[in-house]
């Protein structure tokens, strides 16, 4: 598949998705969004579940991207800011797309049943773990780091997945603020037994 053809049809995807539901989005359907032959996408990515593969790591591609950017603007020693970056780009403009949103919610009924996404999604899930816990060991035992890092994704999923289910979208907003009280909650209290 030509690089320039790749983002394309992965925008297609996500538009399909958006458009008619994860069960409804065919090859077929996919191809005439895109203007490429349903056969070419079956040849290049073995049909719809490999093409759901491939828009995800595109997703989760740009995910890492964004926060990778956002850390390279906040100083390393600051640890509530980084943090703070991480969980805001989960919650960024890009990652609140309407189609992105639906991708991400068929991606996650899909793993379920699909081992190649179900491996994509722990791969999703051991980068978040391991973006918080590089942080956290700065400032707390490794035990600790890994308890309030698999609290934290956890935070961010439960409410980015309560928030896409609600007709009012993300709020991005009280979505930080609420995993930045729990942070400074935790680390008041560990400071202050």
């Amino acid at each position: 598949m030509p690089e320039i053809r790749r983002p394309q049809l992965i925008r297609a995807t996500m538009d399909v998705i958006n458009q008619v539901g994860f069960l409804n989005a065919s090859v077929a359907k996919i191809g005439q969004q895109a203007g490429i032959s349903p056969s070419i996408i079956n040849h290049y990515f073995g049909g719809k579940s490999g093409l759901v593969e491939a828009t995800m790591r595109s997703i989760l591609k740009d995910l890492a991207t964004g926060i990778n950017s956002r850390l390279a603007n906040v100083p390393k020693d600051n640890i509530v800011g980084r943090i703070e970056a991480i969980v805001g780009e989960n919650f960024s403009s890009h990652q609140q797309d309407e189609a992105v949103v639906k991708t991400w919610l068929a991606f996650w009924a899909q793993a379920m049943h699909d081992p190649a996404l179900n491996r994509l999604q722990r791969v999703n899930e051991q980068r978040l773990l391991s973006y918080l816990r590089f942080e956290l060991k700065r400032t707390m035992p490794h035990a600790q780091a890994h308890m309030v890092a698999t609290t934290i994704a956890a935070l961010i999923d439960g409410i980015w997945l309560r928030s896409a289910l609600n007709s009012q979208g993300i709020d991005s907003d009280l979505a930080r603020q609420v995993v930045l009280d729990y942070l400074s909650l935790y680390l008041k209290t560990k400071s202050n037994p």
